[in-house]
C-alpha cells in the first residue's frame, strides 16, 4: 500500500514539475517576445560599437584618451548623419513623391512592354489589371498613409523610429565607453588559467566583427555611389531614391545587392528598356567584382561568411525582428563562426 502510495505521489510530483517547466518556458518565451524591439536595440548598439571601435583606437593611438576618442568619434558620425539628412532628405522626398505620383504612367508603360502583352494575352488580362490597379492605388496621395496602416500609426512609426534611433545611439556610446571594462568583467566569470585565452578570442571576435561591420557599410555605400553615378550619366529619374535604396538592401550581403539591383532594372524598364539594359549589364558586371575583388578586399581582415549562412541568417533575423533583425543577424552569425572556427575545430582536431 505504501509503495502503491509513493509512486502515485511521485508521478504526481513528476507531472507537476513538467507543468511548471512547461508554464516557465511559455513565460520565458511571451518574456522575450515582448522584449523583441528591446533585444534587437542591445544586439544593434553592440555591433555598431565594435564597427566604431577601430577608430577610436585609432585615435587612442593618436595619443588621445579613450572618452576624447570615443566622443569624437560618436560626434563625427552623428555629424555625418546630420550632414546626409541636411542634404539628402529633402530631395529624397521630392523624388520619392514624384514616384508614387508618376507610378501610374510607369506602371502603364510596363503593361505595353511586347513580353508583358504576351503574357497578359495567355493570363486573360490579369497582369494589365493588376498592374493599373495598383497604379490607381499610388497615384491617390489619400492611399499614402493606408499603406503604412493609416495616418496615427504613420505617426506612431515615425515616433517609434525616431526613439529606437536615440535608444540605440545611447547604447552605442555606452558600450563604445565600456567596452574594455566590460570585457574585463567578463573574463573575471573564467576560470584564472583561461582567461589569457579567452581575452585573446574576445578580442579578435570583436575585432573581426567589427571590421566586418565597417566592411559591408563601405561596400554598401560603394555600390550606392557608383548605381547613383551610373543612373545619372543615363538620366534615369529618381535616382537619388533608387540609390538609398540600394545602400540600405546593399547592407544585407548577397541577398541585398541582388535584389537593389533587381528593383533598379525594373524601374529603368518602365522608364526607358535601353537604359534598363545598360543598367542590367552594368549591375551582371559589378555583382561579379563585387563578389570576387571589391569584398575579399575590403573583408580580408573580418570573418568571412559563406553565402547560404548568410541567407539564412537574413531571412531568419528579417522574419523574427524585421529589417533590423536581419541586419543584426548577420554581424551575430559572423561571431559564432568566428568562435566555431578559433576554439571548436581546434578542439575537435586536437582529439
Amino acid at each position: 500500500m505504501d509503495t502503491q502510495n509513493w509512486k502515485i505521489s511521485n508521478a504526481y510530483s513528476a507531472g507537476l514539475f513538467a507543468g511548471l517547466g512547461v508554464l516557465t518556458a511559455l513565460v520565458l518565451g511571451g518574456a522575450v517576445a515582448t522584449l523583441a524591439n528591446v533585444i534587437t536595440y542591445v544586439f544593434a548598439a553592440i555591433f555598431l560599437a565594435l564597427g566604431l571601435d577601430p577608430l577610436a583606437s585609432a585615435l587612442e593611438k593618436a595619443k588621445f584618451p579613450r572618452p576624447l576618442a570615443v566622443l569624437t568619434v560618436v560626434a563625427g558620425l552623428l555629424g555625418l548623419v546630420a550632414l546626409l539628412i541636411w542634404t539628402l532628405v529633402p530631395t529624397l522626398i521630392t523624388e520619392t513623391t514624384r514616384f508614387l505620383e508618376t507610378a501610374p504612367a510607369l506602371l502603364q508603360d510596363i503593361t505595353e512592354l511586347p513580353f508583358v502583352v504576351r503574357l497578359d494575352n495567355q493570363l486573360g488580362g490579369a497582369i494589365e489589371s493588376a498592374l493599373l490597379n495598383a497604379g490607381n492605388f499610388l497615384a491617390d496621395s489619400a492611399n499614402w498613409p493606408t499603406m503604412l496602416g493609416g495616418v496615427v500609426q504613420v505617426g506612431i512609426n515615425l515616433f517609434n523610429g525616431a526613439f529606437g534611433f536615440l535608444i540605440i545611439v545611447v547604447l552605442t556610446v555606452f558600450f563604445l565607453a565600456s567596452l574594455e571594462n566590460v570585457k574585463s568583467s567578463l573574463a573575471r566569470l573564467v576560470p584564472k588559467s583561461k582567461r589569457a585565452r579567452y581575452l585573446q578570442i574576445s578580442d579578435q571576435v570583436a575585432q573581426s566583427v567589427g571590421r566586418y561591420v565597417i566592411g559591408q557599410v563601405s561596400v554598401a555605400a560603394l555600390n550606392a555611389t557608383l548605381g547613383f553615378l551610373v543612373m545619372s550619366l543615363l538620366g534615369l529619374q529618381f535616382a537619388l531614391v533608387l540609390a538609398f535604396v540600394v545602400f540600405v538592401l546593399a547592407i544585407i550581403p548577397l541577398v541585398g545587392s541582388v535584389t537593389g539591383a533587381a528593383l533598379v532594372a525594373i524601374v529603368a524598364l518602365a522608364v526607358d528598356p535601353t537604359s534598363a539594359i545598360i543598367l542590367a549589364i552594368y549591375y551582371l558586371i559589378y555583382l561579379q567584382l563585387e563578389a570576387y575583388l571589391i569584398s575579399p578586399r575590403i573583408m580580408k581582415v573580418a570573418v568571412s561568411v559563406p553565402a547560404p549562412i548568410v541567407v539564412i541568417a537574413a531571412l531568419s533575423g528579417g522574419a523574427l525582428l524585421g529589417v533590423l533583425g536581419a541586419l543584426v543577424a548577420i554581424p551575430f552569425a559572423a561571431s559564432i563562426i568566428f568562435i566555431v572556427r578559433e576554439i571548436f575545430i581546434p578542439r575537435q582536431e586536437a582529439r
